[in-house]
């Protein structure tokens, strides 16, 4: 049998940029032409996508110039050494309730949504359970395994998510995006919340930094994948827009799934398209809830040292599946989605931001260490 060397055990900044794109395009791609449109009322929403992706990239490089002082160290130990390692333990166990609670919302967001679409005679906690067992099996290996399989699956789902937008093009009516510029400044204000809830996940990195194998390098690769997937957000938003009208997307759950039911390849190649479309779509979710799944295993390991792995995979997916089942309704399941987005931005951009503020005026930097141990923390 092959030994895995240190080369093995790391990733490139390729990866990264795959990684950040994947996990910043969760479920938001199916609800956010909704969520915007539902405040602006117009079709200004672009204006607000793109400024949440500036924000989005300016915190991106905050993150990544933090783990590049301390490189190959997790979010606990570069805390550690900014404050106290009793901070660190405060600090890292708010991250993983949070991305605890985000995965929560995926599995119960991709339930949601099979259901309605998929699996209309099924429980939904049938299809959450299945899903969630997907997930185990793919958090039970190395951490490192789930950063390349984003290489593997993220071509695939850009590409049906081009096709989708390809075939609709001819239903694509550019007047529908007039008039411009019409939305009050205070509007588009309160609407960049929802994208910016969207553009979530790039704090990974935190302990993901562990297997970077070119810190230098991860600033530009992170920008890189959030400015892909803030790409992506604003053509669907411009496609929902331009084939539905911004009347029908406000009032639209899921404007993108929709779009992909309505696609039509000429010569009748393929009469339900939406069946590829759904299945690039779970491979996105399972890819974004794993990372978030592994990254708060992680983070408690990082608190307990001694902790193994599987018995904290075993403990915490009964919880994961009673934290997905416990909104009664989509407005439950909408509210839960605000309340975590808001740990996210205070736990996962805005205190990486002030720890990096600190390590600068204190003058504070990490050494690699000489040899990292495959999946030392995973």
């Amino acid at each position: 049998m092959k030994t895995l060397d240190y080369a093995d055990a790391m990733v490139d900044s390729r990866t990264v940029a795959f990684m950040v794109c994947k996990i910043a395009m969760g479920i938001g791609i199916l609800i956010l032409p909704d969520a915007v449109t539902s405040v602006t009322h117009t079709s200004d929403g672009w204006i607000p996508i793109l400024a949440g992706g500036a924000i989005a990239c300016l915190f991106t490089v905050l993150i990544a110039l933090l783990t590049r002082r301390f490189p190959q160290m997790d979010y606990h130990d570069m805390v550690s050494r900014i404050a106290h390692p009793v901070v660190a333990h405060i600090v890292v166990f708010l991250f993983s309730l949070y991305l605890f609670l985000f995965t929560c919302y995926e599995i119960r967001g991709l339930s949601s949504i099979a259901k309605l679409y998929l699996f209309d005679n099924t429980p939904i906690e049938a299809i959450s359970l299945a899903f969630l067992l997907v997930l185990v099996y793919g958090v039970s290996g190395p951490s490192v395994t789930l950063l390349r399989i984003n290489t593997l699956f993220l071509p695939a789902i850009l590409v049906v998510l081009a096709l989708v937008i390809a075939f609709a093009l001819k239903d694509f009516d550019i007047q529908a995006l007039k008039p411009v510029f019409v939305t009050p400044p205070v509007i588009l204000a309160k609407s960049l919340k929802e994208t910016l809830f969207s553009y979530l996940g790039v704090e990974v990195l935190l302990f993901y930094n562990l297997y970077i194998k070119n810190p230098d390098k991860t600033a530009k690769a992170a920008v890189a994948g959030m400015a892909g997937a803030c790409f992506v957000y604003l053509a669907v938003f411009v496609m929902s827009i331009g084939v539905f009208s911004e009347t029908v997307v406000e009032n639209t759950l899921y404007p993108l799934a929709e779009l992909a039911k309505q696609v039509e390849i000429p010569g009748g190649l393929m009469e339900r398209f939406e069946a590829p479309f759904f299945l690039a779509w779970v491979l996105s979710l399972f890819c974004t809830a794993a990372m978030s799944f592994d990254v708060t295993l992680l983070g408690i390991q990082s608190i307990f040292p001694k902790a193994k792995r599987m018995p904290l995979i075993y403990l915490l997916s009964p919880l994961l599946l009673l934290g997905a089942m416990m909104p009664r309704n989509l407005i439950e399941t909408r509210r839960i989605s605000t309340l975590v987005s808001y740990m996210g931005m205070a736990f996962g951009w805005m205190l990486p931001a002030l720890f990096l503020f600190v390590a600068v005026v204190r003058g504070i930097r990490g050494a690699p260490p000489a040899i990292a141990e495959d999946s030392k923390k995973g």
